[in-house]
């Protein structure tokens, strides 16, 4: 993974009228980092803009120090909450929903900007193709730094990268044990030297029944979700933690002063 790209994000997700305190503790915890999506079903970006603004009026931080991702979600994946016109084509759909995420953010530019995922579980439609090319019109414009696709699968991933002008940076999906880590779609974007961010890395309970992770917690002086997340940075992934938890915030970014030899990784990886 590129050394210019942050090694952790802060998910805004699912906090609802806590999303702007969440990000405010997370940027206070040291995350530099911020993922977000105009979708209100799960996400509430206008608080995650509202925490940004009182972050740059309040500290040193300017917005170029933030790291800022969000999402264009198609019709399938949002509520009655729509950031478009729903009577629009797809194509200007995109465009709306990044204006709407300009005002919501108050910002001008992203650093990512993301497919929330496919319109079907394989393959590609033609709706997600005219997204993707709205999304490299915005690219070309410079107000879109990088583009991203999210939910995808290892097929879905390769025939994007086959037909797209402007191919993803990041590829974002949840990644853990029960799922087996996504280790191809991991291994692909290794291959093609994409940014994998992995979420939902610490959701599954069979990472805390473990006997052989805590055991490697305990060797290392650190927590369970500690081990994970060096686990997943020594993959390569950017790491997706949305913890509302100061301290657990802190204790996510506290993964650098110690590496997990082959063994130790394989412990966590065929947990």
């Amino acid at each position: 993974m590129s050394d210019q790209f942050p090694t952790h994000v802060f998910g805004t997700a699912w906090k609802e009228d806590k999303t702007a305190e969440a990000v405010l503790r997370a940027i206070s915890a040291g995350y530099r980092a911020i993922d977000t999506a105009s979708q209100r079903k799960h996400y509430h970006e206008k608080q995650v803009g509202d925490a940004l603004a009182q972050t740059f009026t309040s500290t040193p931080l300017k917005r170029a120090d933030i790291f800022l991702q969000t999402k264009f979600t198609h019709r399938g994946g949002q509520d009655h909450r729509l950031p478009y016109d729903e009577r629009a084509s797809v194509a200007e759909q995109v465009f709306q929903s990044f204006a709407t995420s300009c005002k919501n953010l108050q910002t001008d530019y992203f650093d990512s900007y993301v497919l929330h995922g496919p319109t079907h579980r394989a393959g590609l439609s033609e709706d997600d193709l005219s997204a993707w090319q709205s999304m490299e019109a915005l690219h070309a414009t410079g107000k879109v730094r990088r583009l991203g696709v999210s939910n995808v699968s290892l097929s879905q991933l390769k025939e994007l990268c086959k037909i797209a002008k402007v191919k993803p940076t990041f590829v974002q999906n949840r990644c853990y044990p029960s799922i087996n880590w996504d280790f191809p779609c991991v291994g692909a974007c290794q291959e093609m030297e994409l940014v994998y961010q992995g979420f939902s890395l610490i959701r599954d309970p069979i990472l805390f029944d473990s006997p052989k992770v805590a055991e490697l917690a305990k060797a290392k002086n650190k927590t369970i979700p500690q081990i994970v997340f060096r686990f997943a940075h020594q993959l390569g992934m950017q790491i997706l933690c949305g913890s509302q938890n100061l301290q657990h915030l802190k204790e996510s970014l506290d993964i650098f002063e110690f590496e997990m030899n082959d063994e130790e990784m394989k412990i966590v990886a065929l947990v």
